[in-house]
């Protein structure tokens, strides 16, 4: 299997799947640190082109499964034309957080949900629009913060992971996923520009409260930053 994405959530998806004995014939990452227990890596610096690599990716992969985690790069022609089955795990419930899970975690608390997670899906030409295969939801508590939510979608995010790998690895079905979480919404860059209809929202405070995801959301962080009142 073939892993694409970065950061910390790729790396212990790695590491669990190597050390559960499934082959991991190429990680897909910026930083070649990604690529633990000796697997081969291909520098993919984001937001590279992942598809200018299909050939590599076909001839690499030996069992045909291709994990996304914590990827931000777009698959499509010639990539999904190559017979793989590419999955993604996606940092939000679909399809009502589509897009950026840090866009999606904001609007999440201004809207008063109750509920986040993470999702499995299949990937096809769209954005976060394959069949959904499998969710882990977790509530979110009236006083959470953005990066509270953020992180515990990433903590679903592994956990949706660990669950779903023997299965998929041995090509058995997975039970049926609940009823989508609501209506569908993408939430990216130009969603922000809804922000400032907000910043007298009694949740705005929290909603905005980045924490330590600060530096890796700039788009949202420089949103944030406009809309700061004044003095």
């Amino acid at each position: 299997m073939i892993f694409v994405g970065d950061g910390a959530l790729l790396r212990r998806a790695v590491a669990h799947a190597a050390a559960q004995g499934h082959p991991v014939d190429l990680v897909c990452s910026a930083d070649p640190q990604d690529a633990t227990g000796g697997a081969r890596h291909l520098h993919l610096p984001a937001p590279a082109d992942v598809n200018t690599h299909a050939d590599a990716l076909g001839r690499a992969c030996t069992d045909g499964i291709v994990w996304s985690l914590n990827n931000r790069r777009i698959f499509r022609a010639p990539l999904l034309s190559r017979g793989l089955r590419i999955l993604n795990i996606h940092n939000g419930l679909l399809p009502r957080h589509r897009g950026l899970p840090s866009v999606a975690v904001l609007f999440a608390l201004l809207n008063g949900e109750h509920e986040y997670g993470a999702t499995l899906h299949e990937v096809d030409a769209g954005i976060d629009t394959g069949r959904v295969l499998a969710v882990h939801r977790f509530p979110i508590a009236p006083d959470a913060r953005h990066f509270q939510v953020m992180l515990r979608g990433v903590r679903a995010c592994q956990t949706l992971f660990e669950e779903t790998l023997p299965a998929v690895a041995a090509g058995e079905p997975l039970p049926p996923p609940p009823a989508p979480a609501g209506p569908p919404a993408y939430h990216g860059t130009r969603t922000l520009a809804r922000l400032a209809a907000h910043r007298d929202h009694p949740a705005y405070a929290r909603a905005t409260d980045l924490g330590p995801f600060a530096a890796y959301a700039p788009e949202l962080t420089a949103a944030i930053g406009t809309q700061a009142p004044a003095g």
